[in-house]
């Protein structure tokens, strides 16, 4: 680093075990870019005036994550289209003191679906388990590959419900927590956007794998355990799986490109991200 060196960063909490910076360092030394990039805790209380500080500092851009990916929205000065219509931003570009967020969960998610798992999403179900921030950037962009319906559910059904009708597609609906099981028996693509599985924890599944349909896609955004115990369930079953790491790759080779306006080294960004897990490792948030 030097006086010229440009700087990015990853906020969330808890994030001291994010890999982000893993990834996007070894990005900008690829591609020869005088960056660096840091992970910081940002309690949700002190969010307002972190943002404000990476303004301050001149920080170029900024990675948001659990659980600031809603509440970021109201301290900036700009919201991309795609993002305003997921209700999230994961991406902040500081455009000389002007502040734009972005998502790029779901644009990531669905390139990595797409290429690993299920090249055509047209007329398929799907569907999502948990509602989260991560859950709505997925959902506005599985409902751009024109599928035959979107089922959303979550344990707190009330929050499934909100997610149905802030999309207010006919295509996406909410189900209760009760009727998963029923939902997954004739779903072509079942998504699990919670926590449950990853490690330290990587025996916990987020359903029973076995109410997959076998030949469905088995869908997680976790990558830390690459396969979690859901996958496994559900590859014993005859699913095809997908695991988060694809996503986690291009939803930050993605920034990069909104960042520096060059193309990423996705592959170098993979292997950095594989090559940290032959390191000492620790619970992931991102």
């Amino acid at each position: 680093m030097d006086s010229h060196t440009v700087l990015y960063g990853v906020i969330g909490d808890p994030i001291r075990h994010s890999r982000s910076p893993v990834m996007l360092n070894r990005a900008f030394r690829e591609a020869g870019i005088n960056g660096a990039y840091g992970a910081f805790h940002v309690a949700p209380e002190r969010l307002g005036e972190a943002i404000a500080g990476i303004r301050a500092l001149g920080f170029r851009g900024l990675n948001v994550t659990i659980p600031h990916k809603i509440e970021a929205m109201a301290h900036l000065d700009e919201i991309d289209e795609g993002a305003r219509a997921i209700g999230a931003v994961n991406t902040i570009v500081n455009e000389n003191g002007r502040l734009i967020g972005y998502n790029t969960d779901g644009i990531g998610y669905v390139r990595s679906l797409k290429e690993e798992a299920e090249p055509n999403l047209a007329g398929k179900k799907i569907v999502v388990v948990g509602c989260g921030g991560a859950a709505r950037g997925i959902v506005w962009a599985l409902a751009r590959e024109n599928p035959g319906a979107i089922v959303l559910t979550n344990r707190t059904a009330e929050r499934a419900r909100e997610l149905a009708a802030f999309f207010a597609r006919p295509d996406v609906t909410a189900a209760d927590w009760g009727r998963l099981k029923d939902e997954c028996a004739d779903a072509d693509v079942v998504v699990n956007t919670t926590s449950v599985g990853m490690s330290p924890d990587v025996d916990a599944t987020p359903l029973d794998p076995a109410w997959l349909k076998p030949g469905a896609v088995a869908s997680d955004l976790i990558y830390n355990p690459l396969k979690t115990a859901f996958l496994k369930g559900a590859e014993e079953r005859g699913c095809r799986v997908h695991g988060g790491l694809g996503m986690f790759v291009y939803q930050g080779a993605y920034a990069f490109e909104y960042w520096t306006g060059r193309p990423a080294p996705a592959e170098a960004m993979r292997a950095a991200v594989l090559e940290s897990f032959d390191r000492p490792t620790s619970p992931l948030t991102r």
